[in-house]
This record gives C-alpha cells, sequence and structure tokens, in this order.
C-alpha cells in the first residue's frame, strides 16, 4: 500500500469512527485494539494533523465510557452468574477481587480498572451487579475515560513529536510503546496482587 494512501486513510475522518468503535469493543473483548486505536491516531493527530488530536482524545473518552457504561449495565440487568463463563474460575476469581476492590474505593479502583483490561471488565460488572448508585459510577467511570484517553493519546503524540519520519515511523514505534506500557502495567497488577 503506498504511503501516502495509508496516511490519508488514518487521517480521514472516518479513523475516528472506526477508532470509536474498536474502543467501545475493548470493553467487552480485550482482545480488541482500542488502546492501540487511540495510540496510533495520537500519532497521526501530529503528524498529518487530521484529525485533530482534541478529537481523537474526545471520541476516544466518549466511546470507553460508553464501553463502560454498557458494561455496567449489562451487569446491573443480569448479574454475575447468568452464563456459564461467568461461572469459571478464572472469571469467578476476577469478580471477586473487583468486589473486594470496588469496598474498599471506588474512584481509585475505577481510575486503575480503566487501564488493565480484565480488571476494567470485571470492575464493570460487578459495580452494575451491586447496583452502585448510576449518576455516580457515570461520573466516575468519565473521568477515568478521559484520564485513558488523555494518556493513550499522548503516548502516540510524545512519539510522534520526538522521532522523524512522519506517521510511518511514528505509528509503528507509538503502537510498540503502548503495547510494552500495557504489559508493564499488567506485570505490575500481577506482582501487586500476588
Amino acid at each position: 500500500m503506498p504511503t501516502d494512501l495509508l496516511t490519508a486513510l488514518l487521517a480521514s475522518p472516518w479513523s475516528l469512527g472506526v477508532m470509536s468503535l474498536l474502543v467501545i469493543g475493548d470493553a467487552f473483548f480485550v482482545v480488541v485494539p482500542g488502546e492501540i486505536a487511540v495510540t496510533a491516531l495520537g500519532a497521526i493527530a501530529v503528524t498529518t494533523g487530521s484529525p485533530p488530536l482534541w478529537a481523537v482524545v474526545l471520541c476516544a473518552a466518549v466511546a470507553a465510557a460508553i464501553g463502560d457504561a454498557c458494561c455496567y449495565l449489562i451487569g446491573r440487568s443480569v448479574g454475575t452468574q447468568r452464563w456459564r463463563w461467568m461461572r469459571t474460575p478464572r472469571v469467578q476469581q476476577a469478580l471477586g477481587w473487583a468486589r473486594h476492590r470496588l469496598d474498599g474505593g471506588m474512584a481509585t479502583v475505577l481510575f486503575t480498572a480503566r487501564f488493565v483490561p480484565f480488571a476494567r471488565l470485571a470492575i464493570n460488572l460487578v459495580a452494575g451487579a451491586s447496583h452502585v448508585h448510576p449518576p455516580r459510577y457515570l461520573a466516575l467511570v468519565s473521568l477515568a475515560a478521559t484520564g485513558w484517553a488523555l494518556y493513550q493519546a499522548a503516548v502516540g503524540a510524545a512519539v510522534a513529536t520526538l522521532l522523524p519520519g512522519g506517521p510511518l515511523v511514528a505509528v509503528p514505534v507509538s503502537i510498540v510503546l503502548a503495547i510494552g506500557l500495557g504489559a508493564l502495567i499488567d506485570l505490575w497488577v500481577r506482582r501487586s496482587r500476588g
């Protein structure tokens, strides 16, 4: 694919919609590359100017909050025991961890879980199943989503600013950096649990 065509595709207005769908999907399926999409568009925003960085952050924050709120609604309407996959030992362990954490401080947990895929899903399902007060939950999850979106876009923007070579250099490097930071966060969470 020619570089001009790739850059044009990534800088098109449709890229914000695709990124938003990936971020929403990431709330349910951890294999969906929501973080990577935000980081890549952060790099594109700085190297090409389109889409604007503020639009990347805004769309990512709204999509992340929508995805988390959908998980909350599923937890509120379905609970955490209805389907067989919810009763597996690994899921039950994650849900138990989420219940314990929510009892200890909801704001801290929502902000931290936003950066950890399985924890994010578990926390939001348990928050819904526990009937956490919706306005309080939505306010906190919106703040957490905004902080997450700022962070993810900033990683891509920083790489694009520091590295010469345009989007063909900035996007892959920012993606590798985002994956590496995610792996470090996952490692830190595993060690802090153990």
